[in-house]
């Protein structure tokens, strides 16, 4: 429901509200006059069971859980009180005129001593209940709204492995095999005995087979160890380094057929395999030298 249907389903509870309250306001102020209140009281009467009736049902709509359950039970109980009051007031004409005996509310003793006690009880009730209510109005906090996310894909959880020395049990010790010692085999003699051969002698000596020598083996890395310190020569690439004059001789000579848009550094870094500090200065100097010779 939007703002503006809230704004008008109030109103026209505050409207019914109020039209209710006037109209019970005759039968509980003769009710109260009835009891022995006086001018003032019983003008006042009124607001403390149907103004309780007001403050129950807006503390039901703030409170949550039990707190809410009591005010339910307030107001109904205080509506309930109210309608009782407002029929005892309908039955009773001589309330009207103001004319019933102080005391009197009904011609049967034990209805008349009830109708007496609800009556009185009311306002020490709207006392007790009033202020239960407001201190549990006042020290209400509402549950804090979750912020939703607003894109869900986005948001990552990290998950972290325990370790074993985190968990909580210990890893049980592994239970030692017992071994099973098994029967020894019989020898079943159903088969035919044979007679016992000769023993047949060895012609050679088994030779001894030669120890294999142990040798130290480097142990492998799982990967390559890169070099530290100075290079050794051997592993230096055999190219003499160039002089700045040589390497402009071979400039101008791969430059030669080149025209002035492909004369770039990375050209010349890629032609002649120089280093790029190196490949700026050469551009620097042919394109010089190109301009001086255009200029003449």
């Amino acid at each position: 429901m939007n703002r503006t249907g809230r704004i008008l389903l109030v109103t026209a509870l505050v409207a019914v509200v109020a039209m209710a309250f006037r109209v019970s306001w005759n039968a509980l102020r003769d009710i109260a006059n009835a009891i022995g209140a006086d001018h003032t009281a019983a003008t006042l009467y009124p607001f403390v069971v149907d103004g309780l009736m007001a403050l129950a049902l807006v503390a039901t709509l703030v409170l949550v859980g039990r707190d809410r359950t009591f005010a339910l039970r307030v107001l109904g109980t205080y509506t309930l009180a109210s309608l009782v009051l407002n029929y005892v007031h309908g039955l009773v004409p001589k309330l009207h005129g103001a004319t019933v005996d102080w005391g009197r509310l009904a011609d049967w003793d034990p209805a008349n001593w009830a109708l007496v006690l609800l009556a009185t009880s009311l306002p020490v009730g709207s006392i007790y209940f009033g202020s239960d209510l407001v201190a549990k109005v006042l020290h209400h906090r509402p549950a804090p709204i979750p912020t939703p996310v607003t894109n869900r894909e986005e948001s990552t959880e990290t998950v972290s492995n325990r370790s074993t020395a985190d968990l909580t049990e210990s890893t049980p010790q592994p239970v030692p095999a017992v071994p099973v010692r098994m029967p020894d085999p019989v020898t079943v003699g159903f088969l035919k005995s044979t007679l016992p051969l000769k023993p047949v002698p060895t012609a050679l000596a088994p030779t001894p087979a030669p120890a294999i020598e142990r040798r130290a083996v480097a142990a492998e890395s799982p990967r390559p160890r890169r070099a530290t310190g100075r290079v050794p020569q051997a592993a230096r690439s055999s190219r003499p380094k160039r002089t700045p004059d040589q390497l402009l001789a071979e400039a101008r000579a791969v430059t030669a057929g080149w025209p002035d848009a492909k004369l770039t550094a990375e050209g010349i870094r890629l032609a002649l395999h120089t280093s790029p500090a190196n490949a700026r200065t050469l551009r620097e100097t042919l394109r010089s030298e190109r301009t001086g010779k255009a200029v003449v």
